[in-house]
């Protein structure tokens, strides 16, 4: 067992928000496994480095079953419905097996034109006032992906503001009410789509998602048909939001690499996979909890459900997996970051937030030309929470 002092990580306030590498740096040096309050306020067994931490990532011993966690911990759900990515297996295969039918990567591909479409207007909006300056999470991070996956589930795009202020309380605000009010609301209006859907079927995503079926006729129940909603219109537009801010910024930060990026935009796809590396936009995954004692590098993390988080910020920017791994390099091999996860929870988002991120950089680009971050990038303010990591607006001007 570790004998090192719990630490508050929300004790250390603004400055770990802005930038957790150190911290997690610093932790990992001592070795895989610490004790910590997150800034959320419980207790977990907070695991850093890439080796420990994929590992767990893919560890069936960690539940992702809400039922499993000890009551001690005093954590509350937050998604709605039974879902992929609050279940284990088998009932996580059987979920995913029905979905993967309708959420294939050559579906996704072909939404990229349209994704093109969506960008090219966004972008005629944010250029065409008299401005020469804009906040890009609003004028494009956020709208993209929200416009992508409401049009493919089928979301009315009237609702698409109010859908996105709950969306970002219920998994960035550290007000456990404020998170339950929010996911309240969503579940209420989720309840409402997924009836109206299977009254009223479209060409959509969501209507195809309540007509699947495999061989044995399976289907999706009305409460994983709430869980589905609830993962793709929040984890399929969240982590893309901040993949496509936190792109934009390293770039900006890293003349260097911009310049690089602007005279071969060939490079596109590997400055996606060296954003997701550098700085992915989750910090650390949806909890797990332990079924049983786990020993880790010689720390024992006891059963019983325990919660236990790994820092997947850290794991991609562990030197001993990536050389230099704190410098922003978009000709290096950034292959086995695990921005994504790992193992049978790996993002099945991953193909479309990689094509929504690829389109929406390389048009701002070359839409903007002497593109520059419009304030000091320490007077960012980042989102809260240890989930989702990005910053909260990004000033831009050309």
């Amino acid at each position: 067992m570790t004998t090192e002092a719990l630490l508050d990580l929300g004790a250390l306030g603004d400055d770990f928000i802005r930038d957790p590498y150190p911290v997690y740096a610093r932790l990992r040096a001592r070795g895989p496994v610490h004790r910590v309050r997150i800034p959320e306020g419980a207790q977990a067994w907070l695991v850093v480095g890439y080796e420990a931490g994929r590992a767990l990532l893919a560890d069936q011993r960690l539940s992702k079953d809400w039922r499993r966690a000890s009551p001690a911990l005093g954590v509350r759900k937050v998604s709605v419905g039974t879902s992929m990515l609050g279940s284990d297996a088998p009932d996580h295969t059987r979920l995913r097996r029905l979905v993967t039918r309708e959420f294939t990567p050559r579906r996704m591909e072909r939404l990229a034109p349209r994704v093109q479409e969506m960008t090219d207007a966004l972008l005629d909006s944010m250029t065409g006032g008299p401005g020469r300056s804009a906040d890009l999470v609003q004028a494009l991070s956020s709208p993209l992906p929200m416009a992508v996956i409401c049009e493919l589930l089928g979301v009315p795009s009237l609702d698409r503001q109010v859908f996105r202020a709950w969306s970002e309380t219920a998994v960035s605000s550290l007000d456990a009410e404020a998170r339950a009010r929010a996911t309240a609301a969503m579940t209420g209006y989720l309840a409402e789509l997924v009836a109206e859907k299977r009254a009223a079927p479209g060409d959509d995503l969501m209507s195809a998602l309540i007509h699947t079926s495999d061989d044995d006729g399976d289907q999706l129940s009305a409460d994983e048909l709430l869980g589905m909603a609830w993962l793709l219109l929040v984890a399929g537009h969240e982590t893309t939001v901040n993949l496509i801010s936190n792109g934009v910024l390293s770039l900006l930060t890293h003349p260097g690499q911009l310049a690089a990026l602007r005279s071969d935009f060939g490079l596109i796809d590997n400055a996606v996979e060296e954003t997701l590396r550098y700085e992915g936009p989750v910090e650390t995954p949806t909890y797990r909890f332990t079924t049983e004692p786990l020993d880790v590098s010689g720390t024992v993390i006891p059963g019983g459900g325990e919660l236990v988080l790994v820092a997947m910020a850290d794991c991609d920017r562990d030197p001993a997996r990536y050389p230099d791994a704190d410098r922003f390099d978009i000709t290096r091999d950034a292959r086995g970051h695990v921005a994504f996860g790992h193992g049978i929870h790996y993002c099945l988002g991953a193909p479309l937030a990689r094509i929504e991120a690829r389109i929406a950089v390389r048009s701002l680009l070359e839409r903007c030309p002497g593109l520059r971050l419009d304030t000091d990038p320490a007077r960012l303010s980042w989102r809260t929470g240890m989930l989702i990591r990005g910053p909260q607006s990004l000033p831009v001007a050309w």
